[in-house]
């Protein structure tokens, strides 16, 4: 075996090499050149390619895997929310106020204290401010639900940024008001809550949830210090095996700041970041979403993808339903798009040939957005689009197979389903209520039906974690007797964070598998996670992180 140059850069051996191709599964070793996959196979035929510059990475017998794709996640706001105050598994009055009141005595200077990880049900009854402020009256706190469209802040909070009389909202967003007419301290949906994380200046993280750019734009200082933020993200991405992140936030900014990191080195993962669009901008806004695609289209840094939200989430009542929700008689949700105008926007987006990604939570809301794919493969032709539907929580018997008709990806987060991970049962089984329980996080339904189904966390929703997810898809239980096993093998979870990533970003032709030629992303694992017992998968841990032929992460 002969390789131009000479030998290679870099070589993993003495591993269980599963490398997701079908053709060629597994190996000893692997390797690298000039970024790229340049041999696999067993131990001695690799190491015929060792120079004495070669550096050489001993597996130890753990499993070698193409680096993780995370493809649904939020890095600037998962990155900064590492600094916050993390309250999952936190519940009760007590448990909260000594958290709260320890991480606050910490940090005497900072303008807004904030929590996060929050569970709906933290305490017997629905939150308030007074509740918040029997705990810290003094200084502004507010504290973000898990999924990050409920907020609850105190009176402090409230007041200094105008919303303890309330303020006008758009649809499917709520400042809940109290029996005094004032603020109750609860908010939800991101009108509601972004005006607290404006007035305290915490909102450059969440500007890509909204596809605005900041007003006036970051001084040097500013913008050192947010690049230095993204690094941090990215370096929490890499120790945990991940080489590529579908960003599901976008905004040019984030664009500014990874090129910034790409020209400083530090570019530690692939990453692409969407134009996102919201229901107040006009069709014409999508020339930013096609100039984006123009100027960033590189394997490291891309763009192309126009991200939506549709609709909110079960526990707060904002997922848009089919039906009314069995413990609201009377309201289906509020879609924060009507059916025509979100199919106006897919004619469009899908004529500039760019992807879509859309927040769909409900069954209505799911229907709505295969709709108006199905108006814009009819309006301007069938192609290769891949548009991907984010989340589908639930879904309908006649809506299960439209994703293979119209080629839509389910894109879908294993830690996510109640029960399988962090998030409780309750409020959320009830709110979508017993009839439709068969086809709630329908993964494998949706997959026997023909859909490619991708995984991701959704971070900082969910810890970001990909072995973590892999766990929660394998070990998966139906909450109620009867109902169906939606459970993922080891094999299709880890193709759900690897080759179905690559696909949904239309790069299958050269990552997501371990393959000569294709870019050399690769996670070495702390042991071999195919001779791991489901219940300790969480146990096997990311050791080497190479991304594009480089270290990027050690343990």
């Amino acid at each position: 075996m002969s390789v131009a140059g000479g030998g290679a850069d870099l070589m993993v051996v003495n591993g269980h090499v599963l490398t997701m191709d079908d053709d060629n599964p597994t190996a000893e070793a692997i390797a690298v050149k000039d970024g790229a996959i340049i041999a696999i196979g067993s131990r001695a035929s690799i190491e015929e390619l060792k120079r004495p510059a070669t550096k050489v990475i001993d597996a130890q017998g753990g499993s070698v895997l193409p680096g993780f794709i995370e493809a649904h996640m939020h890095l600037f706001g998962g990155a900064a929310e590492l600094d916050n105050l993390h309250l999952a598994g936190v519940h009760g009055f007590d448990a909260l106020r000594d958290a709260i009141q320890t991480f606050a005595a910490k940090r005497p200077n900072a303008r807004l204290l904030i929590g996060a990880g929050v569970d709906y049900a933290i305490l017997p009854e629905p939150v308030t401010r007074h509740h918040l402020d029997r705990i810290i009256p003094d200084r502004p706190f507010a504290m973000s639900a898990s999924d990050h469209h409920t907020m609850w802040a105190n009176t402090k909070a409230l007041e200094e940024a105008g919303l303890l009389h309330g303020k006008q909202v758009g649809p499917g967003n709520e400042i809940v008001m109290g029996k005094d007419g004032l603020a109750a301290g609860e908010l939800r949906e991101g009108e509601a809550f972004g005006p607290i994380l404006e007035h305290f200046g915490a909102n450059r993280t969440r500007l890509g949830l909204t596809g605005l750019e900041p007003e006036p734009y970051p001084s040097a200082e500013e913008l050192a210090a947010d690049r230095d933020l993204m690094h941090r993200g990215l370096h929490w991405c890499a120790k945990h095996g991940i080489t590529s992140i579908q960003n599901m936030d976008g905004n040019l900014y984030q664009l500014q700041l990874l090129a910034g990191l790409q020209e400083e080195g530090r570019l530690l993962c692939r990453t692409k970041i969407p134009f996102h669009f919201k229901n107040f901008m006009t069709l014409d806004m999508l020339e930013k979403a096609s100039r984006m695609a123009a100027a960033y289209n590189s394997e490291w840094l891309s763009s192309g993808m126009v991200k939506v939200f549709y609709d909110g989430v079960l526990d707060s009542w904002t997922a848009v339903m089919v039906d009314d929700y069995p413990d609201r008689p009377g309201w289906r949700g509020e879609p924060l798009f009507s059916p025509e105008h979100f199919a106006e926007v897919a004619v469009e987006a899908d004529r500039r040939c760019l992807q879509i990604a859309v927040h769909s939570i409900g069954d209505g809301a799911v229907r709505a957005v295969l709709d108006g794919y199905q108006a814009a493969a009819k309006k301007n032709g069938r192609r290769d689009s891949r548009h991907r539907i984010e989340h589908i929580e639930v879904t309908t018997p006649s809506d299960v197979p439209r994703f293979a008709e119209l080629g839509v990806i389910a894109s879908m987060q294993p830690p996510h389903p109640p029960g399988a991970m962090n998030f409780p049962l309750e409020p959320t089984i009830s709110r979508i209520g017993r009839d439709k329980w068969p086809l709630s996080y329908a993964w494998r339904t949706l997959k026997n039906a023909g859909a490619r189904v991708v995984f991701a966390s959704d971070w900082p929703v969910s810890p970001v974690d990909p072995i973590l997810g892999i766990q929660a898809a394998v070990m998966r239980k139906p909450w109620a007797e009867g109902l169906p096993d939606q459970s993922f093998s080891l094999h299709e979870s880890i193709a759900g964070y690897t080759v179905e990533g690559a696909y949904a970003e239309f790069m299958e032709h050269c990552k997501g598998r371990l393959k000569t030629g294709y870019l050399a992303d690769i996670v070495v694992l702390s042991a071999d996670i195919e001779a791991t017992a489901p219940e300790a998968l969480h146990t096997v841990r990311p050791v080497t992180t190479i991304c594009g032929g480089k270290v990027t992460y050690q343990a």
